[in-house]
């Protein structure tokens, strides 16, 4: 797995993470929407540690940096 995931995404991802938990855990969002929204989180902290989005591959989209050579 090549990398596709930037830093800048990265810190989005896990700040979204982060409010969706907060928006569950207080009660806000409950039900269906809050499981949805915690699976989200999830799947968005595991594709900031991994540094790879399986659907950014499907699209062909690389948020990382190019390194120079």
């Amino acid at each position: 797995m090549k990398p596709n995931v930037g830093n800048i995404d990265k810190i989005i991802r896990i700040v979204l993470a982060i409010v969706f938990a907060a928006l569950y855990f207080t009660g806000t969002v409950s039900g269906v929407t809050g499981y949805i929204l915690l699976a989200l989180g999830g799947i968005f902290v595991l594709t900031s540690l991994v540094s790879f989005c399986p659907i950014y591959a499907l699209v062909g989209l690389n948020t990382c940096p190019v390194k120079k050579a």
